[in-house]
């Protein structure tokens, strides 16, 4: 029994011995000499190497590892994708073809092949793991588990080769004068082929596994370095050793191919040998599958050390949607900062790059879950391309460089919230039963708290929006409500409620929300006092008015120095022009009743002036273009004549 053993470790020895001298440079006339001596009869030379074969050598490596970049894995993706490397030889073209049973000598050819490949995966095996994984034992000098995550799972793969694929083929080409058939054999043992998914799999890692530690340790340089320089590993690393599996699914492809070609078309294994050509063209895209996952893991892991690697964010199951820079409109801030976003499958990182990028580049100021997430255009004529991300855990106002790259984040939101309401039908009916209102700036009762609301940016107002009583610096200052997003003073902010979006903290909120999401009534100690007639809060969209936009006033009427107002004729009042300090004001600070007014050009020459003239009052104003103000000037004349808007409408006026 031990001797039969001997026998078969030094038949596996010969094999890599014929194997590796045949590829090892200077040792051609060895290796034709020997595959001379061992060549069966009517057996044709191996055919050139292709796209699939390992890399030629055409000077001796160094004694450093080589390396293998991701874009040769690319590459093998690509291949395997197209199908242009399956161009296989005909038969009038193969060097050496005979007319006698050609397809015997392709499954001679396949043989042969098998036979190297099974000697390579042992010397992968039984060689380089198995020294490497005793020395970690016997030193410490280095992880047993490093050596078993850059082997993978090679053990399985050899001993399915060398116990059962080898044998099996061994056994049909000598019966193939009684059983002239292949297919069944390649059916049988096919679907054991996808396991070389996690080999490719873990390609990539095991190259960087294998160069780190070669590097830091010297037990483990010496070990690699006693059997590259040996004779069964044909002067070439143990990278390249590794490269053989992963090109050899492929390499069955080929040969099965060329031999259905050859197959006579009456052939009783032809059928059989489609199917099994088809089960080994599924193993090879299964490992194309593998080749993508890795290079989706591997883009992943680098955005992730971007952003610092951070607890709640690393999950090897996201996929990176998009990413780019943007800018965040400031509801205090005039101008709009630089911000960058990573978009995944289940979540939006809102980031700001860091000043010294040692290690991460970026700082996650906030993370906005796509669940429940809404996204529109914003009709902002201060800051064009811009669009709101509205979500639970906070709402964004952001700006793009252009339209189309608006247009475009739009669409990568709106995709992965479509993808999340899918799998999960209760997000979904919840969107279309809010899907009527999402145009709002508000948020609807019934989403208070639940979700964060979009914040009224501060120049928009001079004047609480629940009082009504105006700002100043020193004794009523800004404040935001929590819960719908309001500019508010501090008497009519100073309480507490439970935000659901917050994790159920207080947070202040307006007296309105207060009283909706605590469910207290207020004693009002105020008098109850009549509406003025400047209390009519101002709309920005053209649904609620007939023409809004700013104008510039001067004149006498609005002080000595110019100043700019939001001026609007809503369409509930349409003979009224009020003038507002900001867009959403409570309160107008003039109103003008136009009836009767005449309007006449200004004296300046400027053709965006128009005046507004009756017995003695005189009020000037400016557009920002002549199309404005010829809409400001229609809309005017129209109610200084006492005319209502009828249907159908005289069109949108509003800016």
């Amino acid at each position: 029994m031990e001797g039969t053993s001997k026998e078969k470790l030094a038949s596996v020895s010969n094999l890599v011995t014929v194997f590796e001298n045949s590829r090892a440079p200077g040792a051609a006339p060895r290796a034709h000499a020997l595959e001379a001596e061992h060549q069966l009869p009517g057996r044709r030379p191996p055919s050139p190497a292709g796209p699939w074969e390992a890399p030629s050598v055409d000077e001796a490596p160094g004694p450093g590892p080589r390396t293998v970049s991701r874009r040769y894995l690319s590459s093998l993706k690509n291949k395997l994708s197209s199908g242009t490397w399956r161009k296989s030889c005909q038969p009038r073209t193969c060097p050496g073809a005979g007319t006698q049973e050609p397809e015997k000598r392709v499954i001679q050819e396949l043989l042969e092949t098998e036979r190297a490949y099974v000697a390579r995966l042992h010397l992968l095996d039984q060689v380089f793991f198995q020294e490497l994984l005793g020395e970690a034992r016997r030193s410490k000098a280095f992880p047993e588990d490093v050596v078993r995550l850059i082997f993978s799972n090679i053990s399985s793969i050899y001993q399915f080769h060398s116990q059962f694929f080898l044998p099996e083929l061994q056994r049909r080409l000598d019966d193939w004068t009684a059983t002239p058939r292949l297919g069944d054999v390649i059916q049988k043992l096919a679907p054991f082929l996808k396991m070389y998914s996690e080999y490719v799999k873990n390609f990539e890692r095991a190259a960087e596994l294998l160069a780190t530690w070669t590097e830091k340790s010297p037990p483990f340089q010496e070990v690699l370095a006693r059997i590259q320089s040996s004779e069964a590993s044909g002067s070439l690393t143990l990278q390249h050793h590794m490269l053989e599996p992963v090109q050899r699914i492929p390499r069955y492809e080929l040969l099965l191919k060329e031999y259905v070609q050859k197959l006579p078309d009456q052939a009783p294994d032809r059928a059989d040998a489609q199917k099994a050509l088809d089960m080994i063209f599924s193993a090879a895209q299964h490992s194309n599958a593998a080749i993508t996952e890795m290079e989706r893991l591997q883009d992943l892991w680098e955005v992730y050390q971007r952003l610092g690697l951070e607890d709640d964010i690393v999950d090897p199951s996201n996929t990176l949607v998009r990413e780019g820079p943007v800018f965040k409109i400031s509801f205090r801030r005039r101008d709009p900062v630089e911000r960058y976003l990573f978009l995944f499958n289940n979540m939006l990182l809102y980031c700001v790059p860091r000043v010294i990028q040692v290690g991460a580049h970026f700082q996650v100021r906030t993370r906005i879950d796509v669940a429940g997430m809404k996204v529109r255009e914003l009709a902002d004529v201060e800051f064009p391309h811009s669009f709101l991300v509205s979500g639970k855990q906070r709402t964004l106002e952001l700006q793009a460089r252009s339209q189309e790259e608006m247009i475009s984040w739009m669409q990568a939101c709106q995709t992965a919230i479509d993808q999340i309401e899918k799998r999960n039908e209760t997000f979904k009916a919840a969107a279309q039963g809010l899907e009527g209102d999402a145009q709002g700036q508000e948020l609807q009762s019934e989403e208070l708290g639940l979700r964060a609301p979009q914040w009224i940016r501060d120049k928009m107002v001079t004047m609480c929006m629940r009082c009504q009583e105006p700002f100043n610096a020193l004794t009523r200052r800004r404040h935001h409500c929590r819960a719908c997003g309001y500019v508010v003073c501090a008497r009519c902010s100073d309480y507490r409620a439970e935000l659901k979006y917050d994790d159920n903290r207080p947070n202040r909120v307006c007296v309105d929300c207060y009283t909706f999401l605590t469910g207290n009534v207020l004693r009002d100690d105020k008098e109850d006092k009549r509406r003025g007639i400047l209390e009519k809060g101002s709309a920005v969209g053209s649904e609620q008015n007939l023409v809004c936009s700013f104008l510039q006033l001067s004149g006498d009427k609005w002080g000595k120095s110019s100043s700019r107002g939001w001026c609007v004729i809503p369409r509930d009042d349409p003979l009224v022009l009020y003038v507002y300090a900001a867009p959403q004001d409570m309160r107008a600070h003039t109103s003008i009743p136009l009836l009767g007014y005449q309007v006449t050009t200004g004296p300046q020459g400027d053709p965006r002036v128009f005046q507004l003239q009756q017995s003695g009052q005189l009020y000037t104003f400016k557009a920002e273009t002549q199309e404005l103000r010829g809409r400001w000037v229609r809309a005017v004349e129209r109610a200084a004549s006492g005319r209502s808007p009828g249907e159908p409408r005289d069109g949108d006026l509003s800016d």
